[in-house]
């Protein structure tokens, strides 16, 4: 029997949580079900709560430096979960993942330069470049048989001097998948031998699901090691995104030295009290609550699934082989995107993502968070079923 009620509902409204409470500044209006912010409903593992409370005790919360522990916590956790051998120098405390990717390009790169970025992908990998004044260059999947491929062809055909950076998703978001190792190998071979830097986002390396595996992009071969920066965190995997624990692994000596200097002379590299406890909890004695979570997941998404076919054979869920986000493919509805949206939001009731903020080839798709109680995806899918029909 499970220790941990992923059926509870806690109701987040008027916390403050994005989730809920911009609703009717995003949609137009609040009496929508959220399924759209990377973010779950589920309570984080106590155990994170209960090292929080009891540090909280304390009373002074002064200036904190990493523990030797919290750096343990790490490489243990990566050696345990994805066979990935990494040193302690190599590691340092980021705010943020996107924050990470905008000082990595503002380091790496000038305003001449270009980002390479593979959608439909998560929407910052296009607008913090674009915001930074670098022209984002697309090298767009390829969708078959339900599932992403990468484009090598077209990668070699785009490239040029002036592309300095590729912004990698891995796992995937919104189209959940594990890439594997030879995928990732062959992208490494293309971009070292092009002199461009990876940026690999492995923000949800720890929700992959049962006949696949998170590869980290750095440890498939000493040409990835050389060429990348790799960003990840326990936040979605733990449901802790709002404490900021963010952190950066960078194998190479040259490229570790520059950006960690770039973040030293800001201070960016410091992270904050609970940031260290939170990540040290989460990897010492987080396994049980992720593996219940992510089983209480793929039971979420396969309901979908089996909803879809059922009732809505025209909507086709592209069944995530990593994350909690489900990527709904709507295009045999026939409808332009604005009333794809708002068939969701307006009569269905639903906050979802709208598939092309993801980029080209997000036309006609829909982006949906499955982190919820079994209860609130099923309402979802009976609202959007009763939409469809009327």
């Amino acid at each position: 029997m499970s220790k941990y009620n992923f059926d509870q509902i806690i109701e987040r409204k008027g916390t403050y949580a994005i989730k809920t409470d911009v609703l009717k500044e995003r949609y137009g209006r609040d009496d929508l079900i959220p399924l759209w912010v990377a973010d779950m409903d589920f309570a984080s593992p106590v155990e994170i709560a209960e090292a929080i409370i009891e540090r909280a005790k304390h009373g002074i919360f002064g200036y904190t430096m990493p523990s030797q522990s919290y750096y343990d916590a790490i490489i243990n956790w990566l050696y345990n979960s994805h066979k990935w051998n990494i040193e302690q120098e190599w590691i340092s405390f980021i705010p943020g993942i996107v924050k990470g990717i905008a000082f990595a390009i503002d380091c790496f790169t000038n305003n001449k330069d270009k980002i390479i970025i593979q959608p439909p992908v998560y929407h910052p990998f296009r607008i913090v470049p674009t915001m930074h004044e670098r022209e984002v260059v697309d090298n767009p999947l390829v969708l078959k048989a339900e599932q992403y491929e990468m484009d090598f062809d077209g990668l070699k055909s785009l490239i040029e001097p002036s592309c300095k950076v590729l912004i990698l998703c891995n796992p995937h978001n919104p189209g959940g998948r594990a890439w594997t190792k030879q995928e990732l190998s062959d992208l490494a071979d293309i971009c070292y031998d092009n002199n461009i830097l990876v940026i690999s986002d492995e923000i949800h390396s720890d929700l992959v699901f049962d006949g696949h595996k998170h590869i980290p992009f750095a440890s498939v071969s000493e040409k990835a090691a050389q060429t990348s920066i790799t960003f990840m965190a326990p936040s979605k995997t733990f449901n802790i995104a709002g404490i900021v624990s963010s952190f950066s692994v960078i194998p190479n000596k040259e490229i570790r030295e520059i950006f960690y200097n770039y973040l030293h002379r800001s201070e960016l590299q410091e992270g904050h009290i609970f940031a260290y406890l939170a990540t040290e909890v989460a990897y010492t004695k987080g396994d049980e609550w992720l593996k219940e979570v992510k089983a209480y997941i793929k039971e979420n998404i396969k309901y979908a699934d089996d909803f879809l076919k059922k009732n809505i054979p025209q909507i086709k869920a592209i069944i995530p082989q990593a994350s909690f986000l489900l990527w709904l493919d709507c295009r045999e509805l026939n409808l332009p995107q604005s009333e794809l949206v708002s068939l969701f939001v307006n009569d269905a009731k639903l906050a979802l993502n709208d598939g092309t903020m993801f980029g080209e080839g997000g036309e006609g798709f829909m982006r949906m968070n499955m982190g919820s109680p079994r209860s609130i995806i099923e309402q979802a899918f009976a609202n959007l079923a009763k939409a469809i029909n009327k």
